[in-house]
């Protein structure tokens, strides 16, 4: 059942750790050939997030594509890149291959999760955030060009003290209620804790080319 907290697009730290935990399972069930999300442990063992890295980002010629994964055995940026599943990565260059890097964390003060990304090429150089832009497919610009509540700011990592980039979350709680409250029965009794990072991410994932598996979608 949904909570009161989650009626107005918010979700309690304990709520954001059930809620991890059951998309953890789901992702890894329905996405086996994927590399996993995980749960990362703070320095102090209590707080965590969730973490999925070195995602390839895949691209055609007619668009930029989407972040895909890939296979066995090549998940790291410092292989080879020639050596890339051509059917996990499609891309233009063969000798540009860039890698992703994503974390949920979640926000105290807007009491929401926070999707965290970094891009690198294959050496591990970081990417700047117009080679990101000219990365993401058009629907991905389309969002964040269009939304008021849709924007990209890069600050310090909470856990890595680290530069990252973040899609800030000033506006989740309220694109969050309006996805809730769009749907009928949702709007009666809520959506489950443990499908609130699936709706979360269903429209977060876009921003950054990541879609959600019609598989888990049919959950919501």
């Amino acid at each position: 059942m949904g909570t009161k907290e989650e009626a107005q697009g918010t979700l309690s730290s304990t709520d954001f750790g059930v809620s991890a935990s059951a998309f953890i399972l789901n992702w890894n069930t329905v996405c086996s050939s994927f590399p996993p999300w995980t749960w990362v442990l703070s320095h102090h063992q209590v707080e965590g997030y969730l973490s999925l890295e070195n995602i390839l980002l895949s691209s055609t010629q007619e668009e930029h594509g989407e972040l895909s994964c890939p296979g066995p055995g090549k998940h790291s940026h410092q292989e080879d890149p020639i050596d890339v599943d051509d059917a996990t990565l499609v891309h233009t260059n063969p000798c540009k291959v860039h890698y992703y890097d994503l974390h949920i964390i979640y926000c105290n003060s807007y009491r929401v999760p926070v999707l965290y990304f970094r891009a690198y090429d294959s050496d591990g150089e970081p990417l700047e955030f117009d080679e990101i832009e000219n990365d993401l497919p058009a629907y991905s610009k389309k969002a964040l060009s269009d939304s008021k509540w849709t924007f990209i700011t890069q600050e310090e990592h909470p856990y890595l003290n680290r530069p990252w980039y973040k899609l800030h979350p000033c506006g989740t709680s309220e694109w969050m209620k309006l996805l809730f409250h769009a749907d009928d029965a949702l709007a009666k009794t809520g959506v489950a804790i443990e499908l609130y990072l699936v709706a979360w991410l269903s429209v977060v994932g876009h921003v950054v080319g990541l879609r959600i598996p019609f598989e888990m979608m049919k959950q919501l």
